[in-house]
């Protein structure tokens, strides 16, 4: 069963999207129907594989909070069978037998469903894709209901309390605003929803404004768009979704410690980051990678490789059309929280004080071409690329984001930790063995760590 994700999409977002000198990158084609679909695509003739995608500018954020987790729970109930393929045997035997696999997510500020397929047949993937969110049958909602609270089950203790440091992190950073909502819902919300609120919910912003279709693979755009010409011009003009803009960063340092029978403490530290049109996206791209980026970046050499302080422990970036987030997150023995959380801080520090040396930021540069080099093999990293590129509202030729990121200097680096990594924006969310000692650990490494 397709389970929602925290990704801002189904593919993964490749890791600074840099160009790699000397590598051709493939054209980015696009094209409108009538009704509002986009139709976008990339052709790599040296592939024997393909990827479809439709993109929905439909998610949690486009939610009210009585009707939270409407979006997932429409996204299950697309795969229970359209008017086309209204036994989800035959449908999903059609697209497997052409070497596709049905899936889809739901984030925040969209919801994708997507299959990789034999280029041969291309027609079959995007019938299917087509049908299923235009003429869904929406049955067995009671069944799914059951379902998606099992799934919720998965980010809450036995008391039903929240214990997942990204919602956590997030409620802390966007409050009230659907931003901060849970991407499943509740489960006072799922066990409320009827028909009419998930098919209201479709009928408004299943439309064509809405839609993306991002295909990536040797077919030629033109096959692509005349497919889509054919399936997907029935779907609903409508009008564009709306959503409310994000809320100012609170003012910080704001903690957040819960209680929870485990064996280790997991954390997130989160700060505000820029959306990806903006111009300095670039340098946090490079912030992010000289900080995780392999064993020899910043925070695994310093807190794993060389102090044995965790296990695990990741620095992030995720980003919405008008904000994102740059975080922290990883797990350790309760007695090293303060330790870890000291070391993590210390390291941003030194980027807010000292230049990034020329050969470090150099090798994260390198790695952020080669890493779309090898992407140019995968079909589903760059229909990944294209489609949310388009559905929001940044739709980026691989060549331009090359462009921007080999502009970024030392001086942009230190300038951006500078602005970001900031005492009054911080917010820490600990989840473990006694929340309050976890607490007053946090509290005492952000105080006497140096951060202004």
């Amino acid at each position: 069963m397709r389970r929602a994700k925290r990704s801002s999409g189904p593919f993964p977002q490749m890791p600074g999207r840099a160009g790699a000198r000397g590598v051709g990158f493939p054209e980015r084609e696009r094209a409108v129907l009538p009704n509002g679909v986009t139709v976008v695509a990339t052709r790599t003739p040296g592939l024997h594989s393909a990827m479809v995608a439709v993109y929905v500018r439909a998610g949690s954020r486009h939610e009210t909070r009585e009707l939270n987790g409407v979006s997932h729970f429409l996204e299950h109930l697309l795969f229970r069978g359209s008017e086309g393929y209204p036994e989800t045997l035959v449908m999903n035997a059609a697209v497997e037998s052409a070497g596709g696999s049905l899936n889809a997510m739901t984030a925040r500020d969209h919801s994708c469903y997507y299959t990789p397929i034999h280029p041969s047949a291309l027609e079959t993937g995007i019938t299917v894709l087509a049908d299923i969110i235009r003429r869904p049958l929406l049955r067995g909602m009671d069944v799914e209901r059951q379902v998606i609270l099992e799934e919720i089950l998965d980010e809450v203790d036995s008391n039903g309390r929240d214990v997942d440091p990204d919602n956590l992190a997030k409620r802390l950073a966007f409050g009230p605003h659907p931003l901060g909502y849970k991407i499943a819902g509740t489960p006072r919300t799922i066990r409320k929803l009827r028909e009419p609120d998930v098919r209201r919910h479709h009928a408004a912003l299943y439309t064509g404004p809405n839609v993306v279709l991002a295909a990536a693979g040797p077919a030629p755009f033109e096959e692509v768009l005349a497919i889509a010409r054919r399936q997907m011009s029935a779907i609903p003009a409508g009008a564009p979704s709306a959503a409310v803009p994000a809320p100012r960063w609170p003012i910080g340092p704001l903690y957040r410690a819960i209680d929870h029978d485990d064996a280790q403490t997991e954390f997130t530290l989160a700060f505000p980051s820029v959306p990806e049109q903006n111009a300095d996206h670039p340098a946090t791209l490079c912030l992010r990678r000289l900080l995780d980026d392999g064993l020899s970046s910043r925070l695994p050499y310093e807190i794993i490789e060389q102090k044995g302080l965790a296990y695990t422990i990741h620095a992030g970036l995720e980003t919405f059309e008008d904000t994102g987030l740059f975080t922290f997150d990883g797990a350790c023995s309760p007695g090293k929280l303060g330790l870890v959380i000291s070391e993590i801080l210390s390291l941003l520090v030194r980027l807010r004080e000292e230049p990034v040396p020329d050969d470090e930021l150099e090798r994260g540069k390198r790695r952020h071409r080669l890493s779309l080099t090898f992407a140019l093999d995968n079909p589903y990293e760059l229909a990944g690329w294209i489609g949310t590129g388009e559905i929001l509202g940044w739709p980026e030729t691989l060549e331009q984001r090359c462009r921007r990121v080999e502009r970024v200097t030392a001086a942009d680096v230190r300038r951006v930790a500078r602005r970001m990594f900031q005492r009054r924006n911080l917010l820490a969310v600990a989840v473990g063995p006694d929340g309050r000692s976890a607490r007053r650990a946090l509290v005492r490494a952000v105080e006497s760590s140096g951060l202004p």
